[in-house]
């Protein structure tokens, strides 16, 4: 037999052919990039160059491109491709009508799509189709309920465009990553890896979160018990709102690697745009894994699984994730291995699996809350339960609740005692000591960073986002920050907490404090007059006059200076902050 008749050990590709779209076009790459300069251009976003990446880079096999609107509705509908190849997930380009506009977006058309961090092209996209879509129907059919308390379906309904545009591309470059360059392997080169060493059977492991004793115990059993390795292939673009940052969960898998038995498991990353649709996101990984040349694929509980529903229910049933690829095994080619819940036996001083241990024998967990609160205070956490090396790094990046910092947004009318009040909480945070207290007036902010900006409902939008970028990166560096813009649209409020929550870092504690001074009271002791200004006509779009100021109904407390004096409201927004463990 020769060279080129010898098969590779590892998986085949879903569909049979591994869609490497860089290998591919690399003779004609230099002519692409050349083209790509007279091109109109889509920006992506972060998901949207996670996509990508997978679909360049053949992750994403047998895809070539974005859906078109027959796939896209064939995928929704059945989870099938209109060829019959199953693929559960709807991968689609959006875009606004002002793009379509702008750039020309029509059938036929060739676009450049940039990536927003260092604007180089990945590759050309030839448009088949712009298409609308229903997202209450691509909501429950694809995530199971038309709910907002499932993030993708929050991501579809406020931030993903009017337009789909569906097209097949041309790869000209993989995005550039500084960070674990060595750990981020394409599917080709992860299956010449596996090839290279003889790896015959691969147990691959998806996680987003870190990895303890009890996740090394299940995939070495699940590897011995099929003779087989082990590919540890963490998610390291986009998960759970709220999830350990990819920075810490990699130092600690790389701490984690050296506890397996010599040469038995293999870390490399995996830059997927989770969307947490629980069964079909099964299926989906499933496929993910098979093209990067597993065998074998362990499929947890409640697998990408977001929480709790609006009704305080679970999305998905704990078994609906491993019934559904059990459903597609013949075709998916890859075989499932159910999750092994794990327990510590301290009389063994071993995890063995919850199934296999005897009614009645001593067991020890501890949950994920358990551990949290453990980090956030200090406490001790059981060398039985995770490695010295991993709390090394889980407390280095996520220091005690006392050491955490938290952004305070005074929102209020015009004169309301927002700056009296912001001062005099920085006074006694400064007095308490232990973090820096950095103060934010809407005034100073006004002046220092949105000087070019008006009223307009679309300025007063942008200055605050610009407060609340400031704010998370204050916050995650563990300040004390004191944000007191008048922010009068409830929706700019809730963009400022939602950034603050998803960059802020173990600083993600937002308190919204509503000063609710009547506007009577705030017009009476306006000594500078600008109400009866405003009055006049001689200031437009002043709130609470001819400008609407949408009341909070989410304050996390609710003050009043005509009722309260200043040292009696500072010291109840003391008492917030010490109720949340946090002074």
């Amino acid at each position: 037999m020769s060279l080129a008749q010898i098969k590779p050990i590892n998986n085949a590709p879903h569909g049979g052919v591994l869609k490497d779209l860089i290998a591919r076009d690399e003779s004609i790459r230099e002519k692409l990039l050349l083209e790509s300069q007279g091109l109109k251009e889509i920006v992506l976003t972060d998901r949207q160059i996670c996509d990508l990446e997978l679909i360049l880079n053949g992750g994403f096999s047998p895809l070539e491109g974005f859906m078109n609107q027959k796939d896209y509705e064939s995928v929704v509908d059945t989870l099938r491709l209109v060829d019959g190849t199953l693929f559960p997930m709807p991968i689609t380009l959006d875009i606004s009508a002002a793009e379509v506009k702008q750039q020309g977006i029509a059938p036929g058309a060739r676009i450049a799509l940039r990536d927003f961090r260092d604007e180089s092209v990945l590759a050309i996209l030839t448009v088949d189709d712009v298409y609308t879509y229903d997202r209450k129907h691509e909501a429950i059919n694809v995530f199971g309920a038309d709910d907002l308390a499932h993030p993708a379906v929050k991501y579809l309904y406020e931030k993903t465009k009017e337009f789909y545009v569906g097209g097949k591309v041309q790869g000209i470059k993989l995005p550039t990553y500084l960070d674990y360059v060595a750990l981020r392997y394409t599917p080709a080169e992860l299956r010449a890896h596996f090839n290279k060493l003889a790896w015959r059977k691969v147990v691959a492991f998806q996680t987003r979160n870190p990895m303890h004793r009890a996740h090394r115990e299940l995939t070495v059993r699940a590897a011995r018990l099929r003779q087989a390795n082990v590919l540890i292939h963490p998610v390291v673009g986009m998960t759970k709102p709220g999830d350990v940052d990819h920075y810490t969960r990699v130092r600690v898998y790389q701490s984690i690697l050296p506890r397996y038995p010599n040469g038995m498991a293999h870390l490399a990353l995996l830059p997927l745009a989770m969307r947490m649709a629980g069964p079909r996101e099964a299926v989906w990984h499933a496929i993910i894994r098979k093209n990067f040349g597993a065998t074998h694929f362990i499929v947890g509980r409640d697998h990408a699984g977001p929480g709790k529903n609006s009704q305080g229910k679970d999305f998905y049933g704990p078994y609906d994730a491993q019934e559904l690829v059990t459903k597609y095994q013949d075709e998916l080619q890859i075989e499932m291995v159910p999750f092994q819940m794990m327990t510590y036996v301290p009389a063994l001083d071993e995890y063995q699996p919850v199934d296999e241990v005897a009614p009645g024998t001593k067991t020890l967990d501890i949950s994920g809350t358990e551990l949290r609160k453990r980090l956030r205070t200090g406490a001790p956490i059981p060398d039985w339960f995770s490695y010295d090396s991993v709390v090394k790094v889980l407390r280095e990046s996520y220091p005690p609740r006392d050491k955490q910092g938290f952004v305070l947004f005074l929102t209020g009318l015009y004169n309301s005692g927002r700056d009296t009040i912001a001062r005099a909480l920085q006074t006694v945070l400064n007095q308490q000591g232990g973090r820096s207290v950095s103060l934010l007036l809407g005034d100073t902010v006004r002046s220092e960073l949105s000087s070019e900006l008006g009223f307009s409902r679309e300025d007063r939008h942008k200055n605050i986002q610009r407060i609340s970028f400031v704010s998370a990166e204050l916050t995650r560096a563990g300040a004390a920050v004191i944000a007191a813009p008048i922010a009068p649209y409830a929706d700019s409020r809730k963009a400022a907490k939602d950034i603050i929550m998803s960059t802020g870092g173990s600083g993600a504690n937002f308190f919204l404090i509503y000063v609710a001074t009547p506007l009577e009271y705030c017009e009476k002791h306006d000594r500078r007059g600008n109400y009866a200004k405003a009055r006049r006509g001689e200031i437009k779009g002043f709130t609470g006059i001819d400008d609407p100021y949408e009341a909070p109904t989410d304050a996390d407390l609710v003050v009043d200076i005509s009722k309260q004096t200043v040292p009696e409201i500072v010291h109840n927004i003391v008492l917030l902050l010490e109720s949340s463990s946090l002074i």
